[in-house]
């Protein structure tokens, strides 16, 4: 016991991670625990992402924290405020005495006679070993490193700048620029009319195929009444939860009634398009809602240069590069000084590190996921992964909230050990249910879901709240010594 240096050992300062660690300190005041960040600042993705007008694609008022108010009317808000906000949490909590930067974890393994995990740690002085009771994986979920990167035919001939937005170049000057956006995620939608209204000569978003997209009021009007009435604290969880039953609704509607939701997307943003707009070329998807991922756009913002002739459309297939743009399938000449490649993330499960059990190796993509936040067959190891059809902290603050239990439990019933045992069937899924292009790309290294609860992913806060904050910890499945 005197050996082990950490009983929780958090990996991961972005959203999770200091979500995590607030309710630890807060929940758990006597454990002792530290946070691993692998790069010199916290904030993950708001302090990694630099390109034009990168904002949340979920609304704050669930994006945000249940424990502190998003206090800004914006419903979508920009990856600078984001930052700030997670600074002042750090900040105004005291969590900045747990962090321990530039520690970046390499590799795992559990040991079943110190009952401890013993880490691999890099950091700027070199590899160091740490132990902990119970590990926390608070990483995300892509590579941080690499983006998914197609190469295309005559790339070198092209006598412009190709980019890729996770990895933006500081100070880049796209001033009367023409510019071609590859891709129609969520990182397309958002360089798309940030560039057309900050400078750029003309923008093309290039898709091979398209996206749902739905105008959001980008200030919440309801926010702005109540705080008119009542305290803040009050006021956002009041919206918070009108904006968590109205999601729940949505996606509820999107997957009972595919035609019905699609054909009202459709007709929204016919309405914001010029007359005579190919709407059902661009703009209609060959999938249901919520099969990927749906793209919100603040006030409308990618419509509204589109209609200005700021931006467009264009949907098709890449040919090849040529010197001075893209040559398409179609035979049709794009031309562009700089040419951005969004085309989409790279998943990486927990942060990339090695995981084993006694020396050997444990293949995540092999193993049933517990309540959707831990791994069959793998001792006192929680996984923060949020939510893919809402907010993800939505789902990280009760796998924080759930760790908090559970370790609260195994205090007072006297355990050292937990276990979730499941065994694979041969009939499971991958355990995240979008047919998104990134997520089928990594689907044999994500671990899998079972036909039942609790090795269900159901991607419903509802049903998540119910059984992590309500249900009882101890069920056959979890094995304690």
């Amino acid at each position: 016991m005197s050996s082990i240096e950490y009983e929780v050992i958090v990996v991961g300062a972005g959203i999770s991670g200091i979500g995590t660690a607030y309710w630890l300190q807060e929940k758990c005041p006597a454990k002792n625990f530290a946070v691993l960040e692998a790069r010199a600042e916290i904030g993950g993705t708001w302090s990694l992402f630099q390109y034009p007008g990168i904002r949340s694609d979920s609304d704050m008022f669930t994006f945000g924290y249940r424990f502190r108010p998003w206090t800004q009317p914006q419903s979508l808000s920009s990856g600078a405020d984001i930052l700030q906000y997670l600074k002042d949490t750090v900040a105004e909590n005291n969590l900045g005495r747990y962090l321990m930067y530039q520690h970046k974890m390499i590799s795992a393994d559990w040991s079943d006679a110190e009952q401890c995990w013993t880490l691999q740690v890099e950091t700027p002085e070199g590899h160091r070993s740490m132990t902990c009771r119970f590990l926390s994986i608070c990483t995300g979920y892509y590579n941080y490193q690499q983006a998914h990167r197609p190469r295309f035919e005559g790339e070198d001939r092209f006598r412009g700048e190709i980019l890729i937005p996770q990895f933006w170049p500081e100070g880049l000057d796209y001033t009367d620029k023409k510019i071609i956006v590859v891709g129609s995620g969520a990182t397309a939608v958002t360089l798309v009319p940030s560039l057309a209204e900050n400078g750029a000569k003309h923008v093309t978003m290039l898709q091979r195929s398209p996206t749902y997209v739905m105008k959001l009021p980008n200030r919440n009007q309801s926010f702005i009444w109540l705080r008119k009435v009542l305290p803040d604290r009050w006021a956002y969880r009041l919206t918070r939860w009108k904006n968590i039953c109205l999601q729940m609704f949505s996606y509820g509607f999107s997957r009972v009634f595919p035609k019905k939701m699609k054909a009202f997307i459709m007709k929204e943003a016919a309405q914001q398009l010029p007359p005579d707009y190919p709407v059902e070329q661009h703009f209609n998807p060959s999938y249901d809602p919520w099969d990927q991922r749906l793209c919100v756009v603040p006030d409308g913002d990618l419509f509204n240069v589109i209609r200005e002739g700021k931006a467009r459309v264009v949907t098709d297939h890449i040919s090849h590069f040529t010197d001075s743009g893209i040559s398409l399938a179609s035979g049709d000449q794009l031309a562009a000084d700089i040419i951005v490649l969004a085309t989409g993330l790279k998943i990486k499960v927990l942060g990339g590190a090695n995981i084993s059990l006694n020396g050997q190796r444990v293949d995540i993509n092999e193993q049933l996921i517990y309540k959707g936040m831990m791994v069959s067959g793998v001792p006192n190891l929680i996984y923060a992964f949020g939510y893919t059809n809402a907010s993800w902290t939505l789902k990280v603050d009760l796998t924080a909230n759930y760790l908090c239990k559970l370790l609260n439990y195994m205090d007072r019933k006297g355990h050292q050990v937990v276990v979730p045992i499941g065994q694979l069937e041969g009939t499971e899924e991958n355990f995240l249910n979008l047919s998104s292009g990134y997520i089928q790309r990594a689907k044999d290294t994500l671990p899998k879901q079972g036909a039942h609860r609790p090795w269900r992913v159901y991607q419903s806060y509802l049903v998540d709240m119910l059984a992590t904050r309500f249900g009882s910890v101890a069920d056959r499945w979890l094995k304690f010594r």
